[in-house]
């Protein structure tokens, strides 16, 4: 039995239906794609103007006058190369964290059931449904002063991967896939006298590629996201991330320029999603493996 749709197949066959189907279909597109791109367009296109231009009433759609310069100037005023080294460093460092540390949570949950897994779990997902700004004073508080170790870890790395491994909805992503593998790859790798950890390394995680591609992703995109906890935790401008440092050095800069900082450091997560779409769909509708 065929699925039903708004346009049945003999309506689609005809003149008219394709007509409707096609206007329909490209309206709804051209608002969906105007939507997405409109404010990057926005946000390129301002970076190119002059500061009269930009703050003019009504605003212009196309600059009057390109002045890419303005990138120049903005990379240069605001160091932006070291901001974008500090954010690299912070993001990677958090991505080897969560590979490490979240890939062992998730596999001892899926293959080595261990006593209350499940209450463990669902432990976990319930972090999902508090805000993360009620978690921003207590999360700062440990870090101002680390229980029993009694450290500060303000101005450090340490500040930003921390709080991050601990990140329920990548520990249940990897779960997920990890219920998936056959169990029978496991026993057959146990008999052949392979350990849980050599299991895991040699047959969980090769076939886990696609799920471990989506993980890398938002671990990298959170961390250059981020705002407000390394704008709390990094007060040493010397050690701020990309979108911290933009705004502590935003007073006094042109505004073209600094929507020119804020283009530039937005272009390394678009390149990165713009390459990689196609492992985060693929990772996130993986349920099994095909043989």
């Amino acid at each position: 039995m065929r699925p039903r749709t708004l346009i049945s197949p003999a309506q689609l066959g005809r003149r008219r239906g394709k007509i409707v189907y096609w206007t329909v279909f490209g309206v709804t597109m051209g608002l969906f794609t105007l939507v997405f791109l409109g404010p990057l367009y926005w946000m390129v296109t301002g970076g190119l103007k002059t500061t009269a231009e930009i703050v003019q009433s009504p605003p212009t759609l196309v600059p009057h006058s390109s002045h890419p310069g303005n990138y120049k100037d903005a990379w240069e005023v605001m160091d932006l190369a070291k901001l974008l080294l500090n954010t690299l460093y912070y993001a990677f460092g958090a991505l080897a964290f969560q590979l490490v540390l979240d890939v062992a949570a998730a596999y001892s949950l899926s293959k080595l059931r261990p006593v209350f897994g499940n209450v463990v779990l669902g432990m976990m997902l319930a972090t999902l449904m508090i805000p993360a700004t009620v978690l921003v004073v207590p999360q700062y508080l440990t870090v101002l002063d680390v229980p029993i170790f009694e450290r500060n870890l303000l101005n450090s790395p340490w500040a930003i991967w921390l709080p991050s491994v601990t990140n329920a909805f990548n520990i249940f992503l990897l779960k997920r896939f990890f219920d998936s593998i056959p169990q029978e790859l496991l026993d057959a790798a146990s008999i052949d006298g392979a350990s849980s950890l050599r299991t895991l390394r040699s047959v969980v995680l090769p076939i886990s590629r696609p799920i471990l591609g989506v993980v890398s992703i938002f671990a990298v995109v959170g961390v250059w996201k981020d705002f407000l906890w390394p704008m709390l935790t990094l007060p040493d401008p010397a050690k701020q991330t990309l979108n911290v440092g933009i705004y502590s050095l935003s007073n006094g800069v042109p505004q073209n320029q600094l929507i020119a900082a804020l283009t530039i450091a937005s272009v390394p997560t678009l390149i990165l999603f713009l390459l990689f779409q196609r492992n985060i769909m693929g990772g996130l509708t993986a349920g099994g493996l095909k043989g």
